[in-house]
């Protein structure tokens, strides 16, 4: 990997940080993941299964420190690692057939709900699922809403880093 694609890489796992800290918590203690728009970014430029799994850890280590979740910090990790792994492997047939804007949207929209249910599933499992609320409710509630925000906001970033991207040659 070259310089200039881990230089990109850092600077938008750092945006997808600042994201996630700054987004507030949907109305129970959980909010939307827009560091995970960011990992998919990373995972439609980057084609290597090795920067996929180190993005995805490091995102999934980022996103634990900054959850508003109680209890949230393991299902963080796994599921950021869970989901890029899994995103990584039905995009792989899939880069040659259809354009970056389609990857895009499918990364997003179904990458966005396979992390939710993970997330939930974990914590469900690890410290239980806060205000007593029911697995249903929480996805409902949290999951679907994010999976709309994640598809809309992280095809807007897309967009930019499309530009930028074909203006810097970062992914050349």
């Amino acid at each position: 990997m070259n310089t200039k694609r881990m230089i990109t890489n850092a600077i938008l796992i750092a945006i997808g940080v600042i994201l996630h800290q700054l987004t507030p918590a949907l109305g129970l203690p959980m909010q939307p993941d827009f560091a995970l728009a960011i990992l998919f970014i990373i995972i439609v430029y980057n084609k290597d299964y090795k920067t996929t799994v180190i993005c995805g850890l490091i995102v999934g280590i980022f996103t634990a420190l900054t959850t508003k979740t109680p209890g949230g910090q393991l299902p963080n990790m796994a599921d950021k690692f869970i989901t890029c792994n899994i995103m990584y492997l039905i995009l792989m047939p899939l880069r040659s057939r259809i354009s970056k804007n389609i990857q895009m949207i499918m990364l997003l929209s179904f990458g966005t709900l396979l992390s939710g249910v993970t997330f939930l599933t974990v914590l469900m499992l690890t410290s239980g699922l806060p205000s007593g609320a029911s697995f249903k409710v929480l996805f409902m509630a949290v999951v679907l809403p994010t999976t709309v925000l994640n598809s809309i906001a992280g095809y807007m970033v897309y967009k930019i880093v499309q530009r930028t991207v074909s203006t810097t040659k970062a992914y050349v």
